[in-house]
């Protein structure tokens, strides 16, 4: 009997018949082709797994045996320290690390042997081995289902050739890492000293810098940033195999990482509480997400942004940046000084604006446009790029036809006076001062155009580079005073509103097109920001024309009207646009976002209306 009943087969033809009237159960079990195909696609994915497998390993061992050897044929790295550091407390502990480093490193590299370790191949014949391998089990699988038997025997023969092969690749590894031990010793010994002598070269940076100890997020970014370029620089001295070469590399490098330390410092010590805030934020963000993120705006308030707003380039490429650029200006000024002796034209009329620029703003375009850091020779084709845009120079020649008496006298010997032609040649000559802080909006993009904004805003934290510079009084010594509403004026909760937007922008730097946070503003991208973005008035983007011509004029202004200004520079129309926030004063973007008074004579001068823009 049967689960189908009663089974009557024929022995001699193998005939099978069912005496019973039972209806026989379908098999619903796998054929034994279908079983095959099945357990030789899942061989194949084994094996393509263990190949893979085999071959990242085989390629970690050889990057392995590169570090090792570039590292025991780089000098040493052994500092060697002066008098006076080796009397300075704080430093011994540095220094005893430093030449511990050194000794193991040496250590390693003498332990290395000048025999080539033997490469590890595969077996040319694993491949066809395995082949034939998942060829006859799949024939075995095509079986096992008729035989329970057969089955299990199969999967126990499966499992011991799996564990087989897993001890076989653990031998193999063992042994191939066992021959690379010098190598990944001399690798990893190199990194410790190099770890250490960047931590010497930290401690000495804050031993001479006492404030940078101050705040937990500048340590951390100083020691890494500090700890990158020892590194590169010991590495790149390492290339040409010049150990004297590696000390003034690596003191280059740890010199530059001081100064922007200090730069940091300097910017920290002025804006102390809100380093604090941000202190606080990127240590929660340490917390929650395992590391620092980077902000892409400019006032974001993440920690790379402090640091970001710093000039990394040498002191002597932006000196010589600066110095090439008024170079240019003064052979401009020679030529329009000696203007009527090296030409001849009869008349001269000379219309010129003023030959200037200022140096941060200069040293701010370029460091944006190269990312931070930049040299000399690599600026030589932007500065002229940049005077040709700053100054534009027009020379226009006119002739007239005039006419002169002349007294002649004819055949006769009378005296007769004529009216004779002549070509006269006037010459007009005009120079046009574009401020080269209107340049950047022209020639940069958004992410660009936010990275001058940044420096701007912090002078790249060096006030003491162009010390006689305009913005150094406006932005360090005398920074815009505060100004307090009166509390009644909030009441009102339009202009509340209004007000609690505008100054979160105070302090962010003048830039000519700018009209957002992330690119700072100019006076009316600032006024046209402010209105949308607290909900009051959708402006879109206007100038300061646009934005009269959609108010009204008032003669009795209240706190959130505008107030319009012409004459603040060659334009016709309005020129200049600030918020009125009562008792005479107005917020509005000068240079930096700011309150003013509007009583002072300046802007009396050039006061033109006060308007009420288009409220919701």
């Amino acid at each position: 009997m049967t689960r189908d009943g009663a089974v009557s087969v024929n022995l001699v033809t193998g005939e099978t018949t069912y005496p019973s009237d039972r209806t026989p159960e379908q098999d619903h079990s796998a054929s034994g082709d279908t079983a095959g195909a099945a357990g030789k696609v899942v061989d194949r994915v084994e094996l393509h797994r263990e190949q893979a497998a085999a071959k990242k390993k085989r390629r970690k061992q050889r990057r392995t045996y590169r570090e090792g050897e570039a590292a025991a044929g780089r000098p040493s790295s052994r500092l060697q320290f002066s008098e006076a550091d080796q009397a300075k407390p704080e430093l011994q502990g540095a220094i005893r690390k430093s030449d511990k480093a050194a000794d193991r490193l040496d250590a390693a590299k003498t332990a290395v042997p000048s025999k080539l370790p033997s490469p590890q191949h595969a077996n040319p014949l694993s491949r066809p081995i395995q082949e034939a391998g998942a060829a006859i089990h799949g024939k075995v699988r095509e079986v096992e289902q008729e035989n329970s038997g057969v089955q299990s025997g199969h999967l126990g023969e499966r499992s011991f050739e799996k564990a087989v092969g897993y001890g076989n690749r653990r031998v193999q590894n063992w042994r191939a890492e066992r021959k690379l031990k010098p190598w990944r010793d001399a690798a990893k010994a190199e990194q410790a000293a190099v770890k250490a002598n960047a931590d010497f070269y930290y401690r000495k940076a804050v031993a001479e810098n006492p404030q940078l100890a101050s705040n937990p997020i500048s340590r951390l970014w100083q020691k890494r940033k500090l700890q990158k370029q020892y590194a590169a620089a010991y590495r790149a001295a390492g290339k040409t195999a010049q150990a004297g070469k590696t000390a003034e590399t690596t003191a280059k490098a740890a010199k530059k990482t001081a100064q922007e330390s200090k730069r940091t410092a300097l910017f920290l010590k002025r804006h102390w509480k809100g380093a604090l805030i941000v202190g606080g934020i990127g240590l929660l963000l340490v917390m929650l997400l395992g590391s620092l993120q980077s902000c892409s705006s400019m006032f974001g308030g993440g920690v790379s942004n402090i640091m970001a707003s710093s000039y990394l380039s040498e002191d002597a490429d932006m000196l010589a940046a600066e110095e090439a650029y008024c170079a240019k200006e003064d052979e401009l000024r020679e030529y329009l000084d000696t203007y009527e002796a090296t030409h001849d034209y009869d008349e001269y009329h000379f219309d010129l604006d003023e030959i200037e620029h200022d140096p941060y703003v200069l040293i701010s375009i370029l460091s944006a446009l190269h990312e931070g850091v930049f040299t000399i020779d690599q600026v030589q084709g932007d500065l002229q790029t940049l005077f040709d845009k700053q100054y534009i120079l027009t020379e226009t020649v006119t002739t007239e036809t005039r006419y002169r008496t002349e007294t002649r006298t004819d055949s006769e010997g009378n005296t007769y006076t004529v009216r004779v032609p002549y070509t006269w040649t006037i010459c007009t000559v005009t120079l046009e001062n574009f401020d080269l802080s209107h340049v950047p909006v022209y020639m940069m993009g958004e992410e660009q155009l936010s990275l001058y904004a940044t420096y701007m805003s912090t002078l790249g934290n060096r006030p003491d580079l162009f010390p006689s510079s305009g913005y150094v009084n406006k932005y360090i010594d005398n920074p815009p005073a505060a100004w307090e509403i009166p509390a009644e004026y909030l009441t009102d909760e339009r202009f509340n509103t209004l007000i609690t937007e505008a100054e979160k922008y105070l302090g962010y730097p003048y830039v000519w097109g700018g009209s957002g946070p992330s690119t700072s503003f100019d006076c009316s991208g600032f006024v046209s920001y402010v209105l949308t973005n607290s909900g009051l008035c959708n402006t879109g983007r206007l100038g300061a024309q646009g934005l009269y011509n959609i108010s009204t004029p008032v003669s009795d202004p209240q706190p959130g009207d505008l107030v319009f200004f012409v004459g603040t520079y060659d334009t016709s129309g309005v020129s200049h646009v600030g918020i009125y926030v009562g008792d005479g004063m107005m917020l509005h973007c000068g240079d930096p976002i700011q309150y003013s008074n509007l009583n002072t004579s300046y802007w009396q001068s050039h006061f033109y209306a006060y308007g009420r823009p288009p409220y919701n």
